[in-house]
């Protein structure tokens, strides 16, 4: 038996699979924060038992005796700082809190953009960063900064409670801002500019490698004797990559929830500023290009709770099933600005062709279109700078929608597959602790006995949507001019 756990922002999740990857249990537990003036935090120690508590109700309600190991994924940038005595001074600077935007500045101001994407792949310094959060504490919280014996990112202080080892997975270490991806090491420059020294640091370990056992003490309040080892896994992205099968260069794993997701394993060589977010892989010595939208599944929920509260999202595409027109409305997604490929938070979002003829579900098909649109321009920049997309397999909430995958499809060009597990990230994660158990000799062996795909949506591209995706692009900029003036 193997666990696959997901350290979720909003909820954590852990499924128990047995040795062919059927699916015994899976519980979910909801994270509560502390929010208040841009600041969001939580307490990690009790986020850490939490995660052992839910381990142990998922294997009773799949009356699981025992485990043979476990492996996680989820969120990255979450910062936690630990005292001498192995527990954290405070509560742990989750990756939505915003307090260190003058750091940010200040930098930027030290590293131009090109030694920023050269070193760590990412394309802007961000609030978002624990490199950024460190030097808040420095400057706002001088004695914590002075106590902490060890900076750690959340999913590897969750390996550390549960094994005692300080280690960080590298494809989570190129969240912090100060690890360089290409070197495979942290990076000193950035070190020296944050006052941090690197013994103050987890050493460094390839992802999806076993960082040692669980505490006996974790052992018997899970109820079992035999050992259970803890994988160290990847970011939730990656895992869901696994969990998906898209193991090699050419796929491209989406994840349309809240923001858009694309994940896609590079060609080698490596361009090491290629103008696109790249990160450490799953895999020694890969590298994946992650750009994400934040004009995602939020437009979608914004639009919903605005204009069709009363409407549900099933209902909106049975109406749209129905409808067999073209759609001549467009809309620009850019509700909180543009991330990939743009970054520009001039950006607004807008809905352009307003007839009186259009009513609320036209417009709720434009706002799938635009980001679809979206999509599209992102796959063309990958495209650009050395990946040759063939295939997406669509992963979040909006996989759920037929009419919005064969939107992706038609206007991409790319077959968009739905794959038949809905928790790709847990069952990528417990495909990961099934291979360092033994199970399955690889990744890959792992993926051909346990992914399958339940649909598939073939494009049908037509000379009226690429019309509109020409008129969508000429809007933008339109929009841009307008919105410098």
């Amino acid at each position: 038996m193997y666990a696959g756990i997901d350290l979720g922002t909003t909820n954590i999740k852990c499924a128990v699979y047995d040795g062919e990857m059927n699916l015994k249990a899976r519980c979910s537990h909801a994270v509560q924060y502390f929010r208040e003036n841009g600041f969001v935090e939580f307490d990690a120690e009790a986020y850490a038992k939490d995660v052992l508590q839910l381990v142990k109700e998922t294997m009773a309600e799949g009356n699981v005796k025992s485990l043979k190991g476990f492996a996680f994924t989820g969120q990255a940038e979450t910062l936690v700082v630990l005292g001498k005595d192995g527990r954290p001074l405070r509560n742990a600077i989750s990756w939505m809190d915003e307090r260190s935007v003058e750091e940010c500045e200040y930098l930027s101001s030290l590293f131009p953009h090109k030694i920023c994407e050269e070193k760590t792949g990412q394309m802007a310094v961000l609030p978002t960063w624990p490199a950024t959060k460190i030097l808040w504490l420095k400057k706002h919280e001088p004695e914590t900064y002075r106590s902490t014996e060890t900076y750690m990112l959340l999913k590897d202080y969750v390996v550390y409670y549960m094994t005692g080892e300080k280690r960080s997975d590298m494809s989570i270490a190129t969240f912090s801002f100060y690890f360089d991806i290409y070197n495979k090491c942290y990076w000193k420059e950035m070190l020296e500019a944050i006052g941090v020294p690197e013994t103050k640091l987890p050493a460094l370990i390839e992802p999806c490698t076993v960082a040692g056992n669980l505490k006996a003490e974790h052992l018997s309040f899970l109820g079992q004797t035999e050992e259970c080892f803890v994988n160290v896994g990847t970011l939730d992205h990656f895992a869901g990559m696994i969990g998906t099968g898209n193991l090699e260069p050419g796929g491209i794993t989406l994840s349309t929830g809240t923001v858009m997701a694309m994940a896609t394993m590079c060609k080698t060589p490596v361009p090491k500023c290629s103008g696109v977010a790249m990160h450490y892989g799953f895999m020694p010595d890969t590298w994946i290009m992650l750009p994400v939208a934040e004009s995602g599944g939020v437009s979608l929920e914004w639009f919903k709770q605005k204009c069709m509260p009363d409407t549900g999202f099933k209902e909106i595409d049975e109406e749209l099933e129905k409808r067999n027109k073209r759609n001549d409305l467009l809309f620009l997604p850019y509700l909180v600005g543009t991330s990939a490929p743009e970054f520009d938070m001039d950006a607004v979002g807008c809905f352009y062709g307003l007839r009186q003829e259009h009513d609320a579900f036209d417009m709720a098909h434009a706002v799938m279109e635009g980001v679809a649109f979206v999509l599209k321009k992102n796959c063309e920049e990958m495209t650009a700078k050395g990946s040759t997309p063939e295939s997406i397999i669509a992963t979040g909430g909006g996989s759920k929608s037929g009419i919005w995958c064969q939107l992706q499809a038609d206007i991409t060009g790319l077959p968009v597959r739905i794959p038949s597990e809905k928790e790709a990230a847990c069952l990528g994660a417990a495909m990961i602790a099934a291979v360092s158990g033994g199970t399955f000799g690889c990744l890959h062996c792992a993926a051909k006995k346990c992914v399958s795909m339940k649909s598939e949506f073939l494009p049908h591209p037509t000379e009226f949507t690429d019309l509109k995706y020409r008129k969508f692009n000429a809007l933008y900029e339109a929009m841009i001019r307008i919105a410098r003036m």
